[in-house]
C-alpha cells in the first residue's frame, strides 16, 4: 500500500535532540526554541513568534488575546478542521459559518460582510491547501467594521499572498507542524503576533498566566501569576526536531512543488474532458504544495474512486465534514444562510498522497487513479 502520508526527516533531527539533552534543557524555551522563534520572525516578519504544542493551542491563545466574551461572534468557514471553531467556542464565542469560494475553497470574502452583526468581534480565515484567502478584501471589511482578523495558516508555512507570508497578514496567525504538514515536529504549532499590543500578553498566556519570560530576561526580580493562561509550550525535544526541519524548509517546499506539478500535469486532460476538477491557485498566491486534491462529480463517484484506489494499493482520503453539519457545530455555532459550495466540496474532494519520497510511486498512482476513474464512472468499483 502506498501510504497517504509519510513523515520526512532531514537527517539532523536526532543529532539536535541529543544536543538538547547534552545541554541539560528538555523543557520549553531552550536554545532550539529560540532558534525556531528567530527563524519564524525572520521568514514571516511577525513582531513575535511563539512555539506552541499545537496549532490548536495557538488558536486558543488567539481567542484569549482577543478577550472574547460569551456571546461574541467569530466569522469563519465551515470547511475547516474542528480546532478553528473549538478555540473560540472554549471562550463562549459563537462561530458563524459562511460558505467557501468554488475556486480556491477558501472563505468567500463576498459573503462576510452580510454575516456581520453587532456581536461580531473577529474573522478567522483558513488558507486551504496553502493557498491564500483574499486578504486585501477581508482586511478592508474588518477595518471598516472594527474587527480583528486571525489567520488559521495551519497549512500555510512557506506560502504567500501578494508576496506576504501567510500568517503574517492578520493581527494574529497560526501554524501547524503536525506530522501531516510540510514542515513537522510530530505535534507542534506556532503563534505569529503581528501587532505589538499583543506581544507581552501572549508571553504571559503561554506561560500559564505568569510573567516568567520577563523574569528570565531580568526585567522583574521574581515571577508570579498575573493573568489567565495555560501551558502552551512544547518541549525542547520537539523544538530541536523542528529546528532541523525549518533549516530545510525551502528545499522541502521546492520538492513538494515538483510533486504537485506532476500531479497537476497528469490531471489536466481529465479536467478538460470534464471528468474531474483540479486545484485553482490565483496568480497572486504562491502556494506551498501542502496537498493535491481532485474534485469528482458526486459523492457516489468519490466513494467508488476511493474504494477502487484502496483495492489498487493507494491510500487516498477525503477531507473535512463541514462544521455546520456536525453535532457540536449545530449546538455551538450557526451557518449564515445556505452553504452549497461547502457541502458539495465535502462530498466530492479526494486528497492524493503527497510526501517526500512519493516521487518514485507517482506513475503507479497515476495508473491507479485512471483505473479508479473508470471504475467510478462505470459503477463497477470494488465493494
Amino acid at each position: 500500500m502506498i501510504p497517504f502520508n509519510k513523515p520526512y526527516m532531514t537527517g539532523r533531527e536526532i543529532k539536535y535532540i541529543e544536543k538538547a539533552h547534552a545541554e541539560g534543557h528538555l523543557s520549553g524555551d531552550g536554545m532550539f526554541t529560540k532558534r525556531c522563534h528567530a527563524w519564524l520572525e525572520r521568514n514571516t516578519g511577525s513582531k513575535k513568534s511563539l512555539l506552541t504544542h499545537s496549532c490548536t493551542a495557538a488558536l486558543e491563545m488567539s481567542a484569549l488575546l482577543l478577550d472574547l466574551q460569551p456571546g461574541d461572534e467569530v466569522i469563519m468557514p465551515s470547511f475547516t478542521f474542528v480546532s478553528t471553531a473549538n478555540a473560540f467556542v472554549l471562550r463562549g464565542a459563537i462561530p458563524v459559518f459562511v460558505d467557501i469560494r468554488a475556486d480556491t475553497l477558501n472563505i468567500d470574502e463576498t459573503l462576510i460582510e452580510d454575516a456581520i452583526t453587532e456581536r461580531t468581534r473577529a474573522i478567522c480565515v483558513v488558507h486551504y491547501a496553502g493557498v491564500g484567502c483574499e486578504m486585501d478584501r477581508i482586511l478592508e471589511i474588518a477595518n471598516r467594521h472594527g474587527l480583528k482578523v486571525v489567520e488559521d495558516a495551519a497549512q500555510g508555512v512557506m506560502a504567500t499572498y501578494r508576496g506576504r507570508p501567510l500568517g503574517s497578514i492578520g493581527c494574529l496567525g497560526t501554524f501547524s507542524f503536525h506530522e501531516t504538514k510540510n514542515v513537522i515536529s510530530g505535534e507542534g504549532g506556532a503563534l505569529l503576533i503581528n501587532e505589538q499590543e499583543y506581544c507581552e500578553r501572549a508571553e504571559i498566556i503561554r506561560e500559564k498566566g505568569t510573567n516568567r519570560s520577563r523574569f528570565f530576561r531580568g526585567q522583574v526580580d521574581k515571577y508570579t501569576w498575573i493573568d489567565v493562561g495555560s501551558s502552551y509550550l512544547p518541549s525542547e525535544i520537539v523544538a530541536a526536531f523542528l529546528a532541523a526541519q525549518l533549516e530545510d524548509a525551502g528545499s522541502i517546499t521546492q520538492r513538494r512543488l515538483a510533486i504537485w506539478d506532476r500531479y497537476h500535469a497528469w490531471a489536466a486532460p481529465f479536467e478538460r474532458d470534464g471528468r474531474l476538477r483540479r486545484p485553482v491557485v490565483p496568480a497572486h498566491c504562491q502556494h506551498n504544495a501542502h496537498m493535491y486534491y481532485l474534485l469528482l462529480p458526486s459523492l457516489d463517484h468519490r466513494k467508488a474512486f476511493l474504494s477502487s484506489l484502496k483495492a489498487l494499493g493507494v491510500a487516498a482520503v477525503f477531507h473535512y465534514v463541514p462544521l455546520h453539519s456536525t453535532p457540536a457545530g449545530l449546538s455551538a455555532g450557526r451557518p449564515h444562510g445556505d452553504l452549497p459550495v461547502t457541502d458539495r466540496t465535502s462530498d466530492c474532494l479526494v486528497r492524493l498522497p503527497l510526501w517526500l519520497g512519493v516521487e518514485e510511486h507517482l506513475e503507479r498512482i497515476f495508473a491507479a487513479c485512471e483505473q479508479a476513474l473508470r471504475d467510478a464512472e462505470s459503477g463497477h468499483a470494488p465493494s
